[in-house]
């Protein structure tokens, strides 16, 4: 009890009652980051910020001729990442990509009003409130979650050169500068929060996107076999490996996940203020990502994505992060209605459904895919977002 965080205890001896080696397990990552990367990212603050990002992109893009004076801790995290586990079988995920593209718009708007703010209900959204990542860029940074969504899910992206691979090593990188750099603010409080982005709720975030996006996109409507379900939840899988999750609070299956969440969830604190903040800025940068700028259209789509989650998340959670008062019943069936009329309504009349609220909800992959959303290979370089070099 003594190494516990703080914050942690309450929520702890209510879930070990329940699952004792599982709680044991989570609360011991509260205070782990990734060795590697972390290791790396303490090495490369000695060097001029141009040149760690120059290694970095090299490294990225396999030019090894470009790091002959990179430090050893790059090439031994490269070396590592470049072969995959033995679980890892590249065609197993076929089936999951065939899944991702015939369900691409529900997933997106379920990732948005359902597992990001599951996940902004943790303590991790600390992390993310004290850098104003969210607050300052939520648009980007949206972007490029969807962005780095869609690329797993292109035919190759995680092998070695595929984009998926490559954002997935991105965010392992950028999630522990990001620790480095909150570490040594005042304003973290290890003693009770643990570890910046610690692999505790990289592992918890890890089950939301698979298993628990699985469950928001099947009561959406979405379409789906076993099969199909296993390989999406595989693809997470390997993508938590190269995001640095350890494998003692990596899932191993979907059973597994869904167990990790219900613990991991049980031992975190009580929702405060960071995490209501984090979830509203993500809920109403929605609109803006589809590109949404009058002030009427925003708030009037914001009240839906609020209706929506509040359906997949639950009202007891959606009140405790001070969603507006308003019914769920009847909220999934009749957005399933919505989706096979406006299927139908575009095949016979495509004019009649542009700018329908639920086409806009829906329309976040195309959103991300338009233009440069300027996903680099930089680091930042201060603790808030807008004080930071662009990354």
């Amino acid at each position: 009890m003594n190494n516990i965080p703080s914050a942690y205890i309450p929520g702890y001896v209510k879930a070990r009652d329940l699952e004792r080696r599982l709680a044991s397990s989570y609360l011991a990552h509260t205070v782990i980051g990734d060795p590697d990367a972390d290791a790396l990212m303490n090495e490369l603050a000695d060097f001029p910020l141009a040149e760690a990002n120059r290694l970095i992109q090299a490294a990225v893009d396999g030019d090894h001729s470009a790091l002959a004076n990179a430090p050893p801790t790059l090439l031994h995290l490269f070396n590592q990442l470049e072969t995959p586990p033995d679980w890892v079988d590249q065609r197993d995920f076929a089936p999951g990509i065939r899944m991702f593209h015939r369900n691409s718009r529900l997933i997106l708007g379920a990732f948005v009003g359902g597992v990001l703010v599951e996940g902004f209900s943790t303590n991790i959204s600390k992390s993310f409130f004290i850098t104003g990542r969210l607050r300052d860029q939520g648009v980007r940074r949206l972007k490029q979650n969807n962005r780095h969504m869609v690329e797993l899910f292109v035919p190759g992206g995680l092998e070695r050169d595929g984009d998926g691979w490559k954002l997935s090593v991105r965010v392992r990188l950028l999630h522990a500068q990001i620790r480095r750099l909150l570490a040594a603010s005042e304003e973290w409080d290890a003693a009770a929060w643990g570890a910046p982005v610690s692999a505790a709720h990289l592992g918890l975030a890890i089950t939301a996107f698979s298993a628990r996006l699985v469950r928001h996109i099947a009561r959406l409507g979405a379409v789906f076999n076993d099969e199909e379900r296993e390989s999406f939840i595989s693809v997470w899988r390997y993508c938590g490996h190269l995001m640095g999750i350890p494998e003692a609070i990596l899932f191993r299956d979907e059973e597994d996940a869904l167990k990790l969440f219900a613990i991991g969830s049980m031992c975190e604190p009580e929702i405060d203020l960071e995490s209501i903040v984090m979830v509203h800025a993500l809920i109403n940068s929605a609109p803006l990502v589809i590109g949404i700028t009058d002030t009427q259209a925003r708030r009037r789509l914001a009240r839906y994505v609020f209706s929506v989650s509040r359906a997949l998340i639950g009202d007891e959670l959606a009140d405790q992060l001070r969603y507006p008062k308003r019914s769920s019943f009847g909220v999934l069936p009749w957005f399933r209605f919505q989706k096979r009329y406006q299927h139908t309504l575009g095949v016979l009349f495509p004019n009649l459904r542009q700018g329908h609220r639920f086409d806009r909800f829906s329309g976040l992959l195309e959103a991300s895919m338009l233009g440069e959303i300027g996903i680099s290979y930089n680091l930042p370089d201060h603790v808030y977002a807008e004080e930071s070099r662009r990354y």
